[in-house]
């Protein structure tokens, strides 16, 4: 994909471009290609952003360390602001405090938009939180057979703890 010029998207007809999704996302592996359709609308001050892809990923289960597949379905709508940025970077201080009001994703009216960073951190957002491979998954199954190793002491240091232990009834 693209980066999308943001200029001329608002010289496009209806200031909107909708881009076929069908390839890999260089920094996400799934199984298949990423599908979907991707839509960019210039409103003015700011892009309308949405997205309906669906793809395939390779997770490992937080309990039982096997790997499963899941499929990744994205329906997202955002919106960014087009604001242009201080042309000098000293006037931004390195420390400042940020109202909930700042947080937005902002973009300079004369810069690009990449489909393809943005989607990839959409679909970040929506992997799961806990990777379970079955909601009754049950972990790791103790092992019953213990070897001898692990119930004798692995350091000299407490075997003279150990012998005390051993004269106590």
């Amino acid at each position: 994909m693209e980066a999308i010029y943001i200029p001329q998207l608002a010289k496009a007809l209806d200031g909107t471009e909708v881009l076929e999704v069908r390839e890999h996302l260089p920094d996400l592996q799934t199984l298949m290609p990423v599908q979907g359709k991707l839509k960019v609308k210039h409103c003015g001050n700011y892009l309308e952003v949405s997205a309906r892809v669906e793809t395939i990923i390779t997770l490992t289960c937080d309990r039982c360390l096997q790997q499963y597949n899941h499929r990744l379905k994205l329906k997202t709508r955002e919106l960014i602001w087009l604001e242009a940025l201080p042309e000098e970077p000293g006037l931004i201080p390195l420390e400042r405090e940020v109202s909930l009001e700042e947080l937005v994703e902002t973009l300079p009216p004369q810069g690009y938009f990449d489909p393809a960073t943005w989607l990839y951190e959409q679909l970040c957002l929506e992997l799961p939180h806990r990777q379970l491979c079955d909601g009754a998954c049950p972990g790791i199954a103790p092992s019953e057979d213990r070897p001898a190793e692990i119930t004798k002491p692995v350091d000299r240091r407490w075997a003279s703890l150990e012998a005390l232990k051993n004269q106590l009834p």
